[in-house]
């Protein structure tokens, strides 16, 4: 964990101000934003039909068009972009190190997915092949490993998930101001704010 991971601005940490507090949230919503695209891209892509071939029948009867998905011709790739999508909520939930370093396997895991579509793109299947699918499984895999590289360069840097809600270090853990544990309670019956002096 970096110093200064979670503080907010106007808190000591890293000596980071309000703007640059700002800049990080800005990139984090930025980078999830564009590997959550990628890998949902990537995904609606691999469902869609990628060759289509005909089975031949006995005459007079015409040949079956028989479409085969991404996923048919690759089984491994749905898996992998719903694992990239799904490690996007994780980059939400993580900081610091963690966070970086899960932006390194989301990277290793989109690139996968990218060269799948890339594959898509180049191999000789049988059958009448449609192109634009597995382009667009390429593309979206490429923009959630660019997303991934952005959060493996910069992701300890950025705020967490609810960090402006935790206790600052030098918060007190007991009653306010010297008052029971009763008195709070009181206070909040009669309507008043109890952390008021």
């Amino acid at each position: 964990m970096s110093a200064g991971d979670g503080a907010g601005p106007g808190r000591g940490g890293d000596g980071a101000g309000p703007g640059r507090h700002r800049t990080g949230r800005r990139e984090l919503r930025y980078a999830v934003l564009l590997g959550v695209a990628g890998a949902g891209l990537s995904i609606w892509a691999v469902s869609r039909a990628w060759v289509v071939e005909l089975a031949p029948r006995p005459a007079p009867l015409p040949p079956v068009r028989v479409a085969r998905t991404g996923a048919q011709l690759l089984p491994w790739l749905p898996a992998l972009a719903l694992v990239t999508l799904a490690g996007w909520g994780a980059v939400l939930a993580t900081r610091g190190r963690v966070r970086r370093l899960l932006g390194g396997v989301l990277t290793g895991l989109a690139v996968a997915v990218a060269a799948g579509g890339g594959y898509g793109l180049v191999a000789g299947f049988s059958g009448e092949i449609s192109r634009q699918w597995p382009l667009l499984c390429l593309l979206g895999g490429g923009c959630a490993a660019a997303a991934g590289v952005l959060t493996a360069l910069r992701g300890d840097r950025w705020s967490a998930m609810g960090a402006r809600y935790e206790r600052s270090a030098g918060a007190a853990t007991g009653p306010v101001s010297g008052r029971s544990p009763r008195d709070a309670w009181d206070a909040l019956d009669r309507g008043a704010d109890p952390t008021d002096d």
